[in-house]
């Protein structure tokens, strides 16, 4: 009986430490509160409201994988810019612009899962350097709105594909994030940035660079394969993704073997 008491009590306590934090995140870290509130919201549906208050799922927790990347990510890939705590669990490497574990993104991966994704290839992830057509796919979630010039680094990702490979991203939905209070990127404004070879960001480095509802990114993908050549064709589209729920899913196929860059 006393056990049971002390228990209840640890946890009452529990409850309470995380309603203060809660409170003063929402008034003071937004940002931080709408990620707190997704990874609980998945503890919840893995465990029920125990769950959420447990610290060794705050060690372990990661978001759900993606039946949609396990249909489609077949063989041997990249991943560009992956995380401990959104694993695809594909048979791929890590690509990231460095393998340091003090970037802002790396110590959001420690915090949230109590880890850090091994980085396998340290390379910017728009000039990454492997062979033509060597990959049977490249997956990111969450990383081509940090490309200064997106453009580019879907060239890039294509260039590496082998035909009938594929290239699976998710992407945050501006209305489902942070961004929900800025502009869409417009085409033109990409188109810009790869005409000019933009290396620049536009924001915080840390931030994303453009944001995207699920029809301004799709009208992207289709202008690169009518004014830009590149042999694709779009397999599938999620507007809502299966993997967190705040982005979007589109799967782009390559359908044929590599082209010439033409200029936009």
């Amino acid at each position: 009986m006393p056990g049971d008491y002390l228990s209840l009590k640890n946890y009452m306590g529990s409850i309470r430490r995380k309603v203060v934090k809660a409170l003063y995140q929402l008034f003071f870290d937004r940002d931080k509160f709408k990620r707190n509130l997704t990874r609980d919201f998945h503890l919840w549906k893995q465990g029920g409201i125990r769950a959420i208050f447990l610290k060794e799922n705050k060690q372990t927790f990661a978001f759900p994988e993606s039946a949609i990347a396990h249909k489609y990510c077949v063989g041997k890939g990249l991943e560009i810019g992956g995380s401990a705590h959104n694993p695809f669990g594909l048979n791929t490497l890590n690509v990231d612009f460095t393998d340091s574990m003090d970037t802002v993104f790396k110590k959001e991966e420690v915090r949230l899962c109590g880890k850090a994704m091994k980085v396998d290839i340290v390379a910017k992830g728009d000039d990454i350097p492997l062979p033509d057509e060597s990959q049977d796919f490249i997956v990111s979630s969450h990383v081509i709105e940090h490309f200064p010039n997106p453009i580019k680094a879907l060239i890039e990702w294509d260039r590496l594909v082998r035909p009938d490979g594929v290239i699976f991203m998710i992407v945050p939905h501006k209305e489902r994030t942070f961004d929900k209070d800025k502009e869409n990127t417009p085409l033109e404004h990409l188109i810009e940035d790869f005409k000019n070879n933009n290396t620049r960001p536009h924001s915080d480095p840390s931030g994303h660079d453009h944001c995207w509802v699920t029809e301004g990114f799709v009208e992207l993908i289709n202008y690169m394969i009518v004014k830009l050549y590149k042999k694709w064709e779009i397999v599938e589209v999620q507007d809502v993704d299966d993997k967190v729920g705040n982005g979007f899913t589109v799967v782009v196929r390559k359908t044929g073997t590599k082209d010439s860059l033409t200029s936009a």
